[in-house]
């Protein structure tokens, strides 16, 4: 994929956010700003076109496949009311699940899962036609964000279901109890603010240690912060010995490793509990987390007023300047042998019409529209360097695959063995065994 001037890219990012500062931030906005639904059968689109050309009817079930279990039997509600008002001869269904990467996967690999599934960064590029439908007859209203991303061979196989950046989202009222005028801008600065929340009585950083996918800043975003790019994956797939305790993963993990060595995570970080910690900070008992954007929502939805809730990127070194990486959520792909025609109509609806980038507080995947989170506007005061996310590298995720290493898990060993150093030479060595097979 091509990668635009970062320099485009901050302008594009902040001039749509700016512009929409005073938006509204509702979780329950069901429409987009540039595109108006439509609620009417008789403007509903009948059919569609596959890939080669044919016509096929939209009708029957659909079932998507979610890890928002929050959204079940709530705003999934209004979203299957809505598109079946528009496709009457469609019923949606909504199936959420927990641990969704390994248990996507279990389902995909078997040949058996639902009509439309999200797919992250587990699976090779070149599997895709095994298992989805090419979705490049999807005709949006506008240019759409990363759409090479999840593409073989010339076609594109998912759409990013909304994008984020990374950074510190923070209770500006803990900040205040514990006096923290301003946001750190150096990483010094960023454990000194970290121990005056402690000495307030605040958790300073709630990292959801044990529930481990939110580790996963620690494994793509901030390496990418520390390097200055977004290959860090890839470019494992050149050495047998990608893990160094001085390379971008060592400066990633050692971070988290000295938080936890300064009492400056939860309590007890072999059992945090992710929903506990969206109210934990909504109320001020846990100052920050190194999350997406997407996570502000969830957090005023948990009962924090959104002028009380901050976001500025993440001080990963003492250089006094920022970066932060620009990167799509999960994607939606369709499966080939399912309900095609109603499963693309739902994904374009999805994108389109549905709202759900503004419930998730996501930057939306049609460029045209503006993102409507507040909080986008402080991050890009601090003026970051946008890195965009680019494909990724086959080789790498086959020898991952292949290696069975579960980075989450070793970020987690990492963090607290005694000898760090030991962790990353027991998955060196996983993975220069794998490599033997993967690289000729």
């Amino acid at each position: 994929m091509k990668k635009k001037s970062l320099l485009l890219l901050t302008s594009a990012v902040m001039l749509t956010t700016l512009a929409a500062c005073g938006g509204n931030n509702s979780s329950n906005s069901n429409s987009s700003t540039n595109v108006k639904p439509s609620n009417s059968a008789a403007e509903a689109t009948p059919a569609a076109s596959d890939a080669n050309g044919a016509t096929e009817e939209i009708k029957g079930k659909v079932v998507f496949l979610t890890q928002r279990t929050d959204m079940i039997g709530k705003e999934f509600n209004d979203y299957k009311k809505r598109f079946e008002e528009k496709y009457p001869g469609v019923t949606v269904e909504f199936e959420g699940i927990t641990d969704y990467e390994k248990n996507a996967k279990i389902r995909i690999a078997s040949g058996k899962f639902p009509d439309v599934i999200l797919i992250g960064p587990g699976i090779p590029n070149s599997d895709f036609p095994k298992y989805f439908a090419p979705l490049d007859d999807i005709k949006f209203s506008d240019e759409i964000r990363f759409k090479d991303l999840k593409a073989f061979e010339g076609k594109m196989y998912g759409i990013s279901s909304g994008n984020s950046t990374v950074g510190v989202v923070y209770n500006k009222k803990a900040f205040e109890k514990a006096g923290i005028a301003e946001v750190p801008k150096t990483l010094d600065e960023f454990y000194a603010a970290a121990q005056k929340l402690k000495d307030a009585g605040i958790v300073p950083l709630a990292s959801n240690f044990k529930d481990k996918w939110p580790l996963d800043a620690w494994i793509y975003d901030v390496p990418t912060m520390a390097g200055g790019a977004s290959d860090h994956q890839n470019k494992r797939a050149d050495s047998d010995a990608p893990y160094t305790i001085d390379g971008v993963y060592g400066q990633s993990w050692s971070i988290l490793r000295t938080m936890h060595e300064k009492d400056l995570l939860e309590k007890d970080i072999k059992s945090t509990n992710w929903e506990k910690s969206k109210k934990d900070v909504a109320q001020g008992k846990s100052g920050m987390y190194l999350l997406g954007n997407w996570v502000i929502n969830q957090v005023i939805d948990n009962g924090a007023a959104s002028e009380d809730i901050g976001f500025f990127p993440f001080p990963v070194d003492n250089s006094g300047t920022f970066k932060a990486p620009l990167n799509p959520d999960w994607f939606y792909a369709v499966n080939k042998d399912g309900n095609v025609a109603a499963a693309k109509a739902f994904v374009k609806w999805m994108i389109e019409e549905s709202g759900y980038e503004d419930f998730a507080g996501f930057i939306p995947t049609l460029k045209s529209k503006e993102p409507k989170l507040s909080q986008l506007a402080e991050f890009n005061s601090y003026n970051p360097q946008y890195i965009e996310l680019g494909p990724p590298n086959d080789t790498a995720t086959s020898i991952q695959n292949a290696a069975q290493i579960d980075q989450n898990s070793m970020v987690q060993e990492f963090v607290l063995s005694k000898n760090p150093q030991a962790v990353l030479d027991k998955y060196n060595k996983l993975w220069a065994n794998a490599r033997k097979s993967a690289v000729k």
